[in-house]
């Protein structure tokens, strides 16, 4: 990768990279850390990227610092405790759904951020996740399941 794609898709995809960063690890400043840290390291192995797959590269860059960094927080001390709808705009938020997805199981979670809010196909997860593509539809499928279930309970309470 040259200098050039890597800063267009470094600008382009920030702020997805940022969601997906703080989907996983639940605290803006360490979201922060992670998408600098993986734009150093993808910046060190840009000649190690793949041409047309970038993004899913990167992407699985930051994901693994993100668990590098919860290993390290555990470690540590607890990580404080918020949700995915800290950085959407109240006018924005359908608190019930994201509530739902924030519920979901860090395994199906990702795979369903990926794909439907940060509008990675399926192929480009499954790259990114280090899964099969028949994996990910799988994951995809069990999260719409059971969001649907979390949803439907919830209308009728």
């Amino acid at each position: 990768m040259d200098e050039a794609t890597y800063i267009a898709i470094s600008q382009q995809w920030m702020a997805s990279f940022f969601r997906t960063a703080y989907s996983i690890l639940k605290n803006r400043h360490d979201a922060e850390d992670a998408v600098q840290q993986m734009l150093l390291k993808a910046w060190k192995a840009r000649a190690n990227g793949r041409a047309g797959a970038e993004r899913a590269w990167m992407m699985r860059i930051l994901i693994n610092e993100c668990y590098t960094m919860l290993r390290q927080h555990r470690r540590l001390f607890p990580m404080e405790t918020s949700d995915i709808l800290a950085e959407i705009p109240a006018e924005e938020r359908d608190t019930g759904l994201y509530e739902a997805i924030d519920s979901l199981p860090e395994n199906l979670r990702t795979p369903f951020l990926l794909k439907y809010m940060e509008g990675m196909t399926e192929k480009e997860a499954a790259m990114a996740l280090h899964l099969s593509l028949p994996g990910v539809k799988n994951r995809l499928f069990r999260a719409r399941k059971k969001l649907q279930k979390i949803l439907k309970e919830e209308v009728s309470l």
